[in-house]
């Protein structure tokens, strides 16, 4: 006995799933805080201008401070040149004398070699010549 079987394939429809959100009142809490910190910001802002004697004294305070900045790395540029002129000044003078030392022993020299000479002269002693 055979029976014949027919082969079907089962296939569903697939599920649509729906996400609704209800309106949540978070979002217009954060734009309420927000814009209390802004009212409260223009408000403080408003109440606190600056007089034109304030902004006068604080431009005058910067440009004092500025002159003092200036003052004081120029300061600093002069004692780094002049540092540095004593250094250049010291290894001069230890040149110069130096060299001066070196001429004396070489002019010491030259009269040690005279003085030798000369004594070698003196005492040089040619026989008297024969009598007559």
């Amino acid at each position: 006995m055979s029976e014949e079987y027919e082969r079907t394939t089962v296939t569903r429809e697939p599920e649509r799933v729906v996400v609704r959100r209800s309106g949540g009142s978070a979002g217009w809490w954060i734009a309420a805080v927000v814009a209390v910190v802004a009212i409260v910001a223009v408000i403080f802002l408003v109440n606190n201008s600056a007089s034109q004697d304030q902004l006068q004294a604080a431009r005058d305070q910067g440009a004092a401070e500025a002159s003092l900045a200036s003052a004081a790395s120029n300061a600093q540029q002069a004692a780094s040149t002049a540092a540095q002129s004593a250094q250049d000044a010291a290894a001069t003078a230890a040149s110069s004398t130096e060299r001066a030392a070196r001429d004396a022993s070489t002019d010491a020299q030259r009269a040690v070699n005279a003085t030798t000479d000369a004594a070698q002269d003196a005492t040089t002693t040619e026989a008297p010549p024969p009598p007559r």
